[in-house]
């Protein structure tokens, strides 16, 4: 249980720090010859990102208090 709450604590922690290096990353790929539907694609990574380390750490924690019983 405290090994899944402290992973899903890590993964967040982490994610939220590489998001700057992403965002960063993603406007220096807009600046380039992008136009038109894949440049808002390219817009959007950042937020797929942002919802993939959020329900990746929710998992974790929602599996350590379901195996401790608490859910």
């Amino acid at each position: 249980m405290l090994g899944n709450l402290i992973g899903g604590f890590i993964v967040i922690l982490v994610g939220v720090q590489l998001l700057p290096v992403i965002a960063d990353a993603i406007v220096g790929a807009q600046a380039g010859n992008v136009t038109g539907a894949a440049s808002t694609i390219l817009g959007l990574t950042t937020i797929f990102y942002s919802l993939g380390i959020m329900s990746a750490g929710v998992a974790l924690a929602v599996g350590g208090l379901r195996s401790a019983g608490v859910m």
